[in-house]
């Protein structure tokens, strides 16, 4: 993922070290898996960053197949590539989220998932919510995101029923 075809990014300054300590992130969330990286842009209309050195700051995250961003002191989060479902994905199929009666956490919110040390995820794209969740033991959610959470967790599409002449008793 780390080509021409990427954003490049900075580091944090201490003035962004020092908003996200004093919010409540614990240093180990704001460096692991991967340290938190600074860009500047604009979230699309499609979803997708687009970078502008004139733009706001954003807080840039890897993912699997993606960057996510995120725009500090906002909920507005955006793409690189549109590939990515949530911050956290790793963890959705991750045995030690479910290990002991353990669930994945649904966060509403970025910050609240760095204070809470990465453990769970915060969905960018809803509409994937179904096919990336439905295999998941357990999951807890913020009352907030329910109803979200209810709308979404349903397939988009289901096949087309047909029923077959074959197996019918003779008559």
């Amino acid at each position: 993922m780390h080509d021409d075809t990427y954003p490049a990014f900075g580091g944090l300054m201490q003035r962004h070290l020092d908003w996200l300590t004093a919010s409540g992130v614990p240093m180990t969330a704001i460096i692991q898996p991967e340290r938190i990286r600074l860009c500047h842009g604009f979230r699309a209309p499609d979803g997708r960053f687009e970078i502008d050195a004139n733009g706001p700051v954003w807080f840039a995250f890897i993912e699997r197949e993606d960057y996510v961003f995120w725009r500090p002191g906002t909920s507005v989060l955006a793409t690189w590539n549109a590939r990515s479902f949530a911050l956290g994905e790793n963890m959705i199929c991750n045995a030690s989220t479910y290990a002991l009666d353990g669930q994945l956490h649904v966060f509403q919110h970025p910050l609240d998932w760095l204070r809470w040390n990465r453990d769970g995820i915060v969905i960018v794209n809803w509409n994937l919510t179904f096919d990336r969740l439905r295999d998941c033991p357990r999951i807890e959610i913020a009352e907030s995101l329910l109803p979200t959470y209810r709308k979404h967790m349903q397939p988009a599409r289901m096949p087309e029923l047909v029923l077959s002449e074959y197996g019918k008793a003779a008559a």
